[in-house]
C-alpha cells in the first residue's frame, strides 16, 4: 500500500515489497483469533499495520486496528475478547513513505442502508485518482487516502439492490490489480481482478459430525496451514466467491481474459512454504536457481545466498553447478524496521545490522552470491564490500530474476525508473557499480522455463512481467507516462 507522494521511495533494505495480505473466515468459533493467526502467517506481505473486523451473531461489527506487527497489535487478550463473532476479515499493510495513518489501516468499514460492510484489499487500482475525483464531485466524503476506499463509495452510490450486485457494479468500474475479501451481515466475499494479478485462495476446516465446514479466503496457502485449514482451490481470475449460510457460490461476471499472475510472487513475494497457482514456491525457486546456473555458470569455490530470499535459488544453483552451498552470510532476524539510525556513520552500517559475513566460509574463496533481485543496487554494493572484507578472492553475483527495468503499478512498492539500476545502466556498468567480478541475471525465457513453460511468448505472455518488460497489461489511467510513477497524495491498497 505505498504512498505515491513526492517523497523518495522508502525501501530501506533496497528490496521490493508486497503491500498487503488479506484473510477472511466464515462460520468458525473464534473467527478473530483465527484471522490474527492467518495475518501472522502473512506478516511478510506487510509489516506496518494490521486490522481485523469481526461480525457477531447479532449482526454487530467489532473492529481493531493498529500500527506495527500483528503480534503487537493483537497481543492484548482484552482486544481479542472484544472481537466477537463467527466471521471476520483482516489485513496486513505495507506503507512505504510518509505517515502510516491509522485512518488508512484496513479493513475499511462503512455503514450502509443494508448494514455494515468491511473490505480488505491487496493490489493497486490504476484509475483510482479519476474515480476519486468523480466521486468527490458527486459529494462523497473520503475518510482516508487509500485507493481501497473507492470500493466503499462505488458501492454506496450503486443503484443495484443486493450487496453482491453492488460490489460487481463497483468492480466493473475499477481498473488495476486486486484481490479482496469483504464481509457484511449475510456473507463473506472474495474477488480477484479479471487478470488474476494478485493471489487469493479458498480453504476450509471442520465439518465433521454433519456440521457445516468453516471457510477461509486468504492471500496464500501458508495462512491456511497455520489455522489447520485444508486448501480447496485458487480463486480464478475474475471470479467472485460468495460464502453464506447456504455454502460457497461462484460468480464470474467478467469475460474470460488471459491470466497475468504476478511472476514476482514465485521469485520473492510469496512465502517459500506456500503453493501458488498450483506450484510449490520453494521448489520453483530451486528450479530458477538451477536454470540460472545453466545459463551463467562460472568457476568458483562456493555458492552463497543473500539471506533469506536468495536461499532456495542458491540451493538450486549449487546443485546444478556442483559447487558447494554454504551460508557465507548470516542474517540477524531480530532487527526491526524501526531501528533508530541517528547519524550517517550508523546509517552506513545498516546492512551489517541485518547481515554479517561468515568469514571461514568466505576467506580466500571464489564466491558466487545469489540474490533474487537488484533494485537500486545500494544494498548489493554493501554486501559485496562486506564479503570482500571477509577475504573473498573473487565475487560473482547471480540474480534469480531478469533485470528490473520498469516500475510496478499493480501493488508492488518499486521506485520510479530513474532509481532502478538496471533501467539506467548496462550489465558491465552495474557490475562495476556494485563491485563484483561478474554479474548475470536469469533470462526471461529461462525464468519461464523454470516455471514449466517453453519460454515467453510475446504475443501471449501468461504472467504479469511488466517490471522486466514494460508490457503493462492493465491500462495505467492515472499515470502521465508509462515510464514514471504518477506523483499524487493518494496511497494505494
Amino acid at each position: 500500500m505505498p504512498d505515491m507522494s513526492t517523497q523518495p521511495w522508502s525501501g530501506e533494505d533496497d528490496k521490493f515489497h508486497e503491500e498487503c495480505g488479506v484473510f477472511g473466515v466464515w462460520d468458525a468459533t473464534d473467527a478473530a483469533a483465527l484471522t490474527a493467526l492467518g495475518l501472522h502467517a502473512l506478516q511478510h506481505r506487510g509489516q506496518e499495520a494490521a486490522g481485523i473486523v469481526a461480525l457477531d451473531d447479532g449482526g454487530r461489527f467489532h473492529a481493531h486496528k493498529g500500527q506495527g506487527l500483528v503480534g503487537d497489535t493483537f497481543s492484548d487478550p482484552k482486544i481479542m475478547a472484544g472481537l466477537r463473532g463467527r466471521a471476520a476479515v483482516g489485513h496486513n499493510r505495507y506503507a512505504t513513505t510518509g505517515e502510516t495513518a491509522l485512518r488508512n489501516v484496513q479493513p475499511l468499514y462503512a455503514d450502509f442502508a443494508f448494514g455494515g460492510f468491511a473490505v480488505a484489499h491487496n493490489g493497486n487500482l490504476t484509475n483510482a485518482l479519476g474515480l476519486r475525483r468523480n466521486l468527490v464531485n458527486r459529494g462523497c466524503l473520503f475518510q482516508s487516502t487509500t485507493d481501497s476506499e473507492v470500493f466503499i463509495h462505488l458501492i454506496a452510490i450503486s443503484l443495484y439492490s443486493t450487496v453482491v450486485d453492488r460490489l460487481i457494479d463497483a468492480l466493473r468500474q475499477v481498473q488495476g490489480a486486486y484481490s479482496l475479501v469483504a464481509l457484511y451481515n449475510g456473507a463473506l466475499i472474495g474477488a480477484r481482478d479479471p487478470l488474476g494479478v494478485r493471489p487469493l485462495v479458498l480453504g476450509r476446516f471442520g465439518g465433521a459430525d454433519g456440521q457445516p465446514p468453516a471457510w477461509v479466503l486468504t492471500s496464500e496457502t501458508c495462512a491456511l496451514d497455520i489455522v489447520g485449514a485444508e486448501f480447496v482451490r485458487d480463486i480464478d481470475a475474475g471470479e467472485i466467491i460468495v460464502i453464506d449460510a447456504q455454502g460457497v457460490h461462484s460468480i464470474k461476471p467478467f469475460g474470460k481474459q488471459q491470466d497475468r499472475f504476478c511472476i514476482f510472487e514465485y521469485i520473492y513475494f510469496a512465502r517459500p512454504d506456500s503453493v501458488v497457482e498450483g506450484t510449490p514456491v520453494y521448489e520453483t525457486r530451486k528450479r530458477i536457481g538451477a536454470e540460472l546456473a545453466r545459463e551463467s555458470g562460472v568457476s568458483a569455490d562456493v555458492v552463497v545466498p543473500v539471506p533469506d530470499s536468495g536461499v532456495p535459488a542458491a540451493m538450486g544453483y549449487a546443485a546444478e553447478s556442483g559447487i558447494p552451498f554454504e551460508l557465507g552470510i548470516i542474517r540477524n532476524h531480530y532487527v526491526g524496521r524501526t531501528f533508530i539510525e541517528p547519524t550517517d556513520q550508523i546509517r552506513n552500517l545498516g546492512v551489517k545490522l541485518k547481515h554479517s559475513a561468515n568469514r571461514p566460509m568466505l576467506e580466500g574463496k571464489r564466491v558466487i552470491l545469489v540474490d533474487d533481485s537488484i533494485v537500486r543496487g545500494t544494498t548489493s554494493k554493501k554486501i559485496v564490500e562486506m564479503v570482500r572484507a571477509a577475504g573473498a578472492r573473487e565475487v560473482h553475483m547471480r540474480i534469480s530474476s531478469p533485470p528490473t527495468t520498469h516500475s510496478c503499478y499493480y501493488g508492488i512498492d518499486t521506485p520510479e525508473r530513474a532509481k532502478l539500476l538496471a533501467a539506467q545502466h548496462d550489465l558491465d556498468e552495474m557490475a562495476r557499480i556494485i563491485g563484483v567480478d561478474s554479474l548475470a541475471y536469469i533470462s526471461l525465457d529461462g525464468l519461464y522455463r523454470a516455471l514449466g513453460k517453453p519460454g515467453r511468448d510475446p504475443a501471449k505472455p501468461v504472467y504479469c512481467d511488466a517490471c522486466f518488460t514494460g508490457d503493462y497489461a492493465i491500462p495505467l489511467t492515472d499515470t502521465q507516462d508509462n515510464n514514471d510513477k504518477q506523483l499524487s497524495l493518494l496511497q494505494v491498497g
